[in-house]
This record gives structure tokens, C-alpha cells and sequence, in this order.
């Protein structure tokens, strides 16, 4: 590998951004193709199936053979609230591949009791997104139905691109809700982007149900970026 692709997949890495090393298997060139980078033609669109899949494969494109080698950062899941919602979708997210934590400032709900073997932290959100903040590679759920809770974390979500954000509450519940993070500055464009009512329509009830329709929400976000951009045509 050539020094200076190794120095950037490492940067990229470090970072928590998705990469591609590219190696032309003609004359063993390679380089770093970073999530974003303008490619035209059947490149960029192995490249944008890459990203999304982070599946690395030998491919044939543009008369020319190439590997890509994927290296994505492994998905964070953030829920802001411990309830039984959450404590259901805690070992479901572990098994689909997700680093999951749960924060929430009600030390009667945040317990290691509750949530076993779960990074749990019983503190307002915006202290823990100090010290970790989030990424275009986190997803954030909010399931507290408080908006003193769930309010300024969502902002954060929204400016920081997290590929998923969903909170729940009814369509009424979040009208309020829409306003409210409006008044802090967020745009009618990326309100838009949230998920509410949380989880996809399957009818769900219990929590345990919730939980798979929330995951699987999140598991559809994080597999289908990009995929508008390549739908339309455009380069990924």
C-alpha cells in the first residue's frame, strides 16, 4: 500500500469516516476514496453500494478491474431514555452489529440492574455529548417523552448528521416538538429529516415490538445512504 493511502485510511479511521481503498489491479495503484468524493460512471456507483454495504469486493468497471476494500465505522446506536423500549432494543442492537448506549438523567430508570452489560449513563445528554460527540456514523433515538430530555440531544443529532434520528410520540406530540427545535435554530429541512412517530409502521404494541420496528428503521437508515443521490443519477 502506498504510504500516503495508508496515512489517510488511518486519518479516516481515527475519525470515524467511512473509506475505500481503491487498488487498480492493472498496475497495483491505490488510493482513498473517502464517503462523499465525487466518482462518475460504474466507479461511483460500485463505490456508493460499497459505502452503504461495507462490503469490500474486486469489481469490474469502466473497461478496468479494481478492489475495494471498505472500511466503515461500526455503527453507534444512542438512546435517550431508559425505558422498557429501550431495554428491549438493547440486545437487539448488539446482535445486529450496534455499539448502543443509554442516557437519561432519572437515576430511578438508569440503572445497571435494568440494563445489564449496557454503557449506561444517568446524566443529561448534553454533558455525555461533550465528551462524545456524535457523528454521521450514530444513530439517536429519543424515547423519554420529555422534552427537557429529548430536546437538546435531537438538536445535536440533526446538526451533527447522524444517519438516523427518530423520536417518539405521536404526529400531535411532535408538531410541539418540531416547533420547539425550531425555536433553537434548526431548519424546517432538517426537522424533516426525523423519524416520527419512531420505528417503521408494522403495527407494533408492546415495547419488545417497538423496539424491532425502531431497529429496523435505523438498520434501513444506515444501509440506504446515498441511495437518493445514486437514484437520481447523480455521481456518489
Amino acid at each position: 500500500m502506498d504510504p500516503g493511502s495508508l496515512k489517510a485510511l488511518n486519518e479516516e479511521r481515527r475519525n470515524r469516516r467511512a473509506a475505500i481503498l481503491l487498488t487498480d489491479l492493472g498496475d497495483g495503484s491505490n488510493r482513498v476514496l473517502r464517503e462523499g468524493d465525487i466518482v462518475a460512471g460504474q466507479l461511483g456507483e460500485a463505490a456508493a453500494r460499497a459505502f452503504r454495504t461495507g462490503v469490500s469486493a474486486a469489481i469490474e468497471a469502466d473497461g478496468r478491474s479494481y478492489f475495494l476494500n471498505v472500511s466503515l465505522p461500526r455503527p453507534r446506536l444512542l438512546v435517550i431514555g431508559a425505558v422498557h423500549i429501550s431495554q428491549a432494543l438493547a440486545p437487539m442492537a448488539k446482535i445486529a452489529g450496534f455499539d448502543m448506549e443509554i442516557v437519561d438523567p432519572r437515576t430511578a430508570f438508569a440503572t445497571p440492574e435494568r440494563f445489564p452489560d449496557v454503557p449506561l449513563h444517568p446524566e443529561w445528554p448534553e454533558d455525555v455529548l461533550k465528551r462524545q460527540p456524535l457523528d454521521a456514523y450514530t444513530a439517536v433515538a429519543a424515547v423519554t417523552h420529555d422534552p427537557k430530555i429529548d430536546d437538546l440531544p435531537l438538536k445535536a443529532a440533526l446538526d451533527a448528521g447522524c444517519f438516523y434520528v427518530g423520536a417518539l410520540g405521536s404526529r400531535k406530540t411532535h408538531a410541539k416538538r418540531v416547533e420547539r427545535l425550531m425555536a433553537l435554530g434548526a431548519s424546517k429541512e432538517a426537522v424533516g429529516r426525523m423519524n416520527a412517530p419512531i420505528g417503521l409502521d408494522i403495527g407494533a404494541a408492546s415495547p419488545a415490538e417497538i423496539a424491532v420496528a425502531v431497529l429496523a428503521q435505523v438498520i434501513l437508515a444506515l444501509r440506504s445512504r446515498g441511495l437518493d443521490r445514486l437514484q437520481k443519477g447523480e455521481a456518489a
